[in-house]
């Protein structure tokens, strides 16, 4: 089939992203830092690679390239093999996150790991001193270039495949750049046009529009296929999806690439299946693979899905890898995910190393792929869970966490409890919070202030450069008052609202419903008040404000028997917002918050603003 030719504009700087949009972790939190992506305004002379011969020998005194390989993908249908320079060659590797201007740092322990691949997401002139990095210690780059829509959920931005000619140009232009400028480099092992761009398209289109962009799209790799095998045919050239289902676009539309590639986590087990049913006629490469991701598994009480353990992921490792070894003469194997440091949500979830710390699953991933034997392994913890009703803990309140901690090797255990809010506000970190360790296999832990679901870490260090990480839940909820809330189902008026939002509304009645689920929410502006009418005059002994996250930092809760004349009966200065509970001894028929000064750039927002009588 002729395609319109795409013009080759060298714009580079509208045609690549500038920000790294990783695929598994775009699903889990916005995306974590997992790859070197494509940096804008680059000539070809800007890339510069050394040589590999004047590096040192690995930890096993294998031989290091210093020139170019010849890599092949050779046999027939069940038969195949890759080869490079002749000899067989199993893609035992990991997906790499650092830096690539620190892969100095890192790849002598990746080799130390047996680790022999590892695979980026972009390729341009920062991609260097990774692929010299990987040269001299005996690894081999799988080199990525970005599409859009990559990331499953169609991170990056969407893209006509059909029309959109000069897109298409442009990204052909900077493969055939980088391509043209590291062919020759000895770190290169093949080149990977895409990531999991057909799974993220039904983010952007739907229906027969779908299809016909995933027909484009594929069309399209072949393309680039085609070009980067006439530039350099002495490297494969993949394309990576995120389910099998992407396979037959690339079975009926692209016929020039040398072996298909697939991102797979709880399904690496069916991929054989798939592929046997499929009728394929190429042989596979796992591109991504490991544990389950947050988005296969159930949700716990609090709605939080639940987290493999440290023992599960460990185990998780070794299930998909030998299910993908298996498939034998067909898969030719495979980059687990992931080597990386970020010591965040996702970080925790499938980093093997995260904060630079070993877990079971680093040691597990080197046994399988013959790396040296550990001195030293991680402190294991079972059986971690939150005693009483882990979906009602009281905000900053204590309760106590379980859980059982052995060291295998006797080390003494240093602890320490983090929590994150990535189920409130999807952030990402992990914060410190206050506890005591019981000495008993208890912790004595104290809750976020602010209501809603929390995910909790229990981490253990055994000053061996070791981490043994755990996960649970709780439900922070609203402290309990004495008395009788007389402001719920109350007259409630406020000096502003916000207006209507996707269909959510802010009225003033929402902080006295009794439904955590609705709030009021004011102008972005001080001050900003919201009253209740009481119907008469009433006395009350208790306060209580349940915040969103646009809190006041200073407010006076104030008494009218009139609604004009007010009386403070309490004030807070530097408040942090979550739920605020107060004594408040005072009478009137209008009780009112009086916001001062704002806490965030926002406005004022309430769930719940509670006045109780005994």
């Amino acid at each position: 089939m002729v395609h319109e030719p795409y013009p080759r504009t060298r714009a580079l700087s509208r045609a690549r992203p500038t920000l790294l949009l990783g695929s598994v972790l775009a699903l889990l939190a916005g995306g974590l830092t997992l790859a070197q992506l494509p940096h804008a305004d680059a000539a070809p002379g800007d890339a510069t690679t050394t040589n590999a011969a004047d590096a040192a020998n690995t930890a096993g005194g294998a031989a290091l390239p210093n020139a170019a390989s010849v890599v092949e993908v050779t046999g027939g249908q069940g038969d195949w093999q890759l080869t490079v320079d002749g000899a067989p060659y199993t893609v035992k590797g990991l997906t790499f996150g650092p830096s690539a201007a620190d892969a100095a740092q890192y790849l002598p322990d990746l080799a130390s790991m047996g680790v022999n691949t590892v695979r980026t997401w972009g390729t341009d002139q920062t991609t260097a001193p990774l692929l010299d990095a990987a040269a001299a210690n005996g690894v081999r780059v799988i080199a990525g270039f970005w599409l859009q829509p990559g990331g499953g959920p169609g991170s990056g931005g969407c893209v006509d495949y059909v029309n959109d000619h000069d897109y298409k140009g442009e990204q052909l232009a900077a493969m055939n750049q980088w391509v043209g400028a590291y062919q020759d480099h000895p770190g290169v092992l093949m080149w990977n046009v895409g990531n999991e761009s057909l799974l993220g398209l039904q983010n952007c289109y739907s229906g027969a529009e779908l299809e016909a962009q995933r027909d484009a799209y594929a069309r399209f790799v072949n393309d680039a296929a085609e070009e980067i095998k006439a530039l350099d045919p002495n490297h494969p050239v993949t394309s990576t999806d995120a389910w099998t289902g992407a396979w037959p676009y690339y079975q009926e539309h692209t016929p020039a690439l040398d072996l298909l590639a697939v991102n797979s986590y709880a399904d690496v087990c069916n991929i054989e299946e798939a592929w046997t049913q499929g009728g394929y006629d190429r042989p596979y490469i796992l591109t991504e693979g490991g544990p389950p991701g947050e988005w296969e598994v159930d949700d716990d009480a609090n709605g939080v899905p639940l987290e493999p353990t440290d023992v599960e992921k460990r185990d998780g490792y070794r299930a998909a890898w030998e299910c993908l070894m298996g498939h034998e003469g067909v898969a030719l194997g495979g980059t687990l995910f992931h080597y990386g440091v970020e010591e965040d949500f996702g970080g925790v979830w499938f980093n093997l190393l995260p904060g630079g710390e070993k877990r079971l699953s680093y040691y597990e991933v080197a046994e399988l792929y013959g790396g040296a034997p550990p001195a030293n392994t991680p402190p294991v913890i079972t059986g971690m869970s939150v005693a009483g009703d882990a979906t009602a803990v009281p905000a900053g309140e204590e309760f106590t966490l379980r859980a059982d901690v052995a060291d295998p090797d006797g080390d003494q255990i240093a602890y320490e409890v983090l929590v994150s809010s990535y189920y409130l506000d999807d952030n990402k970190a992990l914060v410190p919070t206050e506890f005591t360790n019981n000495g008993d296999g208890t912790f004595t832990v104290t809750a976020p202030d602010r209501i809603g679901p929390w995910k909790l870490y229990l981490a253990a260090r055994d000053g061996q450069g070791n981490l043994g990480i755990e996960t649970a839940s709780i439900g922070v909820v609203a402290p309990p008052v004495a008395g009788s809330n007389i402001a719920q189902g109350r007259p409630t008026t406020a000096s502003s609202e916000q207006p209507e939002y996707n269909g959510e509304t802010f009225e003033p009645g929402h902080a006295t419903d009794g439904d955590l689920a609705t709030r009021w929410a004011s102008d972005w502006s001080d001050p900003q008040w919201v009253q209740v009418d009481l119907g008469s005059v009433t006395s009350f002994d208790h306060v209580q404000i349940v915040w969103e996250v646009s809190y006041a930092s200073a407010y006076q809760v104030q008494v009218s028997d009139n609604g004009t004349d007010w009386r403070t009966v309490h004030e807070v200065t530097g408040g942090t917002g979550g739920v605020d509970t107060a004594a408040v001894s005072g009478s009137g028929r209008y009780v009112r918050v009086n916001g001062t000064q704002r806490g965030t750039g926002w406005g004022y927002s309430i769930y719940e603003f509670g006045v109780y009588a005994s």
